[in-house]
Formats: structure tokens, C-alpha cells, sequence
């Protein structure tokens, strides 16, 4: 039987979308978190992000320095123009110089970084990892073969995003669309590259491919968005990128958790409980019954036996002599006051 598809109302994806973008986010402020109250993982991770960096700084500072003769060379149909015109071109296309140069640092310096620094950052990805339960079934490899594999893989993600961004490139040009719409599509386009890359190292150590990150990413893309378009704004910010790429990997180790169905809470510890016996009585109800136990063995002890040759003591002394009225209540007999005699209406005992 054919059940028909239902597609949700458009506010409802909206809705989604959001959420799911905004938890993504959540994910590169958690991994902040866990890196700043880790002074360990603060020194582990900055090293190959101040290695990288220096080569990049020097490298965007040159691109700066030509800039106005790069506009310069891809723009000789201005030279005629009026002296407003050419610099209004010449601008534009020197800002869209800048932005692909931008575009391009964040994601090579992404790739490079994670390539220089693998050791350590395998170390805080794993560390983070372990923290919410581990990895179920990991797979040892080789460093060299990890290695080579992480190559690889960032080789293939760089030429896909220098062919997305250069046609992003091109459409700079355009007014308006080139000043309000492509930025937009630029931190969307590396948010996903960003996030594709970043959860490669827990991806390795379950076994699984650039194919197997795309497959799975792009099946909970709002949550990939939102963590690689905050890193990617955090990136743009000076020296950020050195400062926040071991939280990146953090927060990528949680991405990777998240869309792999695994926890990314710590769960409560149940201290090494023991299990109940029900033949063995609680700790609490031990003291009583001890106490019940001592109080039966002192009654015990306090019985003396009984000797048949001596009366007992609480048994009344009775003169045969004397008379006993009949009317006299046998409590007052027992209770040894033979000569008073008990008032209708009261008890014995009382004035």
C-alpha cells in the first residue's frame, strides 16, 4: 500500500533549519568550553596554528601590498574611463581580490593546519572524544597512513572549493548582488567546506572517508552550517584562527558525535553501586535489629530461677485468723491493702 508524502509547511523547515543551525553553533561554543578549561590543550593546540600563521600573515600582507596592481591588470578596460569610474572599478575589484584571497587563506590555513599539526590535534579530538564514552569499535592506523589519508582528503576539498570560489569570485563583480548576496553564499559555502574538513580526524578513527563526511553531513546539513559558518567568522577575526582552532577540533569531535547519533553528554557516574541482596537486610535496618536483639538478651538474663523451696515474694500474706467481707474488692486483696475498702465509682489507686 502506497502511504502519500506529506511535506512539512515551509515556517515549520524555516523553524527547523533554524534550530538545527543555532544547535551547530552551540557545538563551537561547547568546544570552546572544554579548550579553555584545558590549559593542556590550550598549549597543544596553539603550536602548529602559530606555525601556520606566521606564513599566512606574510602571505596576505604581500596580496595587500600588489593589491592595486592586481585590479590594475584584470581591469585594462578602464583605463579610458573618467577618473571616478576607473577607481570605482579598480576598488571593487580590488575588494574582490581581498575577499577571494580571504576565502581561500581560511580554508588552505584549515587544511595546512590540520596537515601540520595532526599529532596534536588527534590528541585533543581523542581527549574530547573520551570525555562522553569514547569511540565504540575505533580503528587503529598508522600515523604516516592517517597522514597520507589527511592529505589526500584536503587536497580533493581545496580543489573543490577553489572551483566554488572562483565563480563566487567572478559574481563579486556584479552590483549589489556582488556587495549584500555573495557574501552570504561565501560564509555558507566555507561554513560547509570548514565543517567537512574539521571532523575528518574523528571521522579517520571510525574507519570513514571524505564520502562518508559529505554522506553523513550533508544528512544533518542546518547542525554542519551552523558549527562551520561560526568558525568561519571566528576565523576572519585577526589572529583567530590560531587562537580558535583547537577549540575547532573540539567542537568538531562533538559535530562528528552529534550526526553520528553518539552522546555528547556526560553521564552520571553510579559510584560502583553494589547489587541488593534481598536475603540481607539494609545498613539502616541492621542497628535496629542489633538494638531489638541486646534489649531480648537482657530481659533473658534478668530471669532468676525459681526456687520451689522459697514463696514467692509477690504472693499476699493471708491471717487464717481473720475475717474477709465478701463485699471487698478482690483488687484491694491483691493488692495487699486488706484494710481499705474501694468506693463504688472509683478505681483502686485513686484519692
Amino acid at each position: 500500500m502506497h502511504t502519500p508524502t506529506v511535506n512539512a509547511p515551509a515556517a515549520g523547515r524555516v523553524g527547523t533549519f533554524l534550530s538545527g543551525f543555532g544547535s551547530g553553533v552551540g557545538l563551537l561554543f561547547k568546544g570552546l568550553g572544554i579548550y579553555a578549561r584545558n590549559p593542556r590543550l590550550v598549549l597543544l593546540g596553539i603550536i602548529p596554528g602559530l606555525i601556520t600563521g606566521v606564513f599566512y600573515l606574510a602571505a596576505f600582507g604581500t596580496l595587500i601590498y600588489f593589491v592595486s596592481d592586481l585590479a590594475e591588470l584584470i581591469t585594462p578596460f578602464a583605463d579610458d574611463w573618467a577618473g571616478w569610474a576607473r577607481d570605482v572599478v579598480r576598488l571593487i575589484a580590488g575588494l574582490a581580490f581581498l575577499g577571494l584571497g580571504g576565502l581561500l587563506g581560511v580554508l588552505t590555513f584549515t587544511a595546512i593546519t590540520l596537515f601540520v599539526g595532526d599529532p596534536f590535534y588527534e590528541q585533543i579530538s581523542e581527549r574530547v572524544e573520551a570525555r562522553y564514552g569514547g569511540v565504540p569499535d575505533e580503528i587503529e592506523v598508522p600515523w604516516w597512513r592517517s597522514l597520507r589519508r589527511s592529505l589526500v582528503d584536503s587536497a580533493r576539498l581545496l580543489v573543490r572549493s577553489v572551483l566554488i570560489g572562483i565563480p563566487l569570485f567572478v559574481a563579486g563583480f556584479i552590483p549589489i548582488i556582488g556587495q549584500f548576496v555573495v557574501p552570504v553564499v561565501v560564509a555558507l559555502v566555507a561554513g560547509w567546506f570548514l565543517a567537512v574538513e574539521l571532523v575528518g580526524v574523528p571521522f579517520y578513527r571510525r574507519g570513514l572517508r571524505l564520502p562518508d563526511r559529505r554522506r553523513v553531513l550533508r544528512a544533518n546539513r542546518p547542525i554542519a552550517l551552523g558549527f562551520g559558518v561560526a568558525v568561519f567568522l571566528c576565523f576572519l577575526i585577526p589572529l583567530g584562527a590560531v587562537l580558535l582552532m583547537p577549540a575547532a577540533v573540539a567542537g568538531a569531535a562533538l559535530l562528528a558525535r552529534r550526526t553520528l547519533n553518539q552522546p555528547t553528554t556526560t553521564q552520571p557516574s553510579t559510584g560502583g553501586a553494589q547489587p541488593v541482596d534481598p536475603a540481607r537486610p539494609s545498613p539502616a535496618a541492621q542497628p535496629i535489629e542489633a538494638a531489638q536483639s541486646s534489649t531480648a538478651a537482657q530481659s533473658i538474663d534478668s530471669i532468676q530461677p525459681v526456687d520451689p523451696a522459697r514463696p514467692a515474694s509477690a504472693a499476699p500474706s493471708i491471717d487464717p485468723t481473720q475475717s474477709i467481707d465478701p463485699a471487698q474488692p478482690i483488687e484491694a486483696a491483691r493488692s495487699g491493702e486488706s484494710g481499705r475498702r474501694v468506693e463504688p465509682g472509683k478505681r483502686a489507686g485513686e484519692e
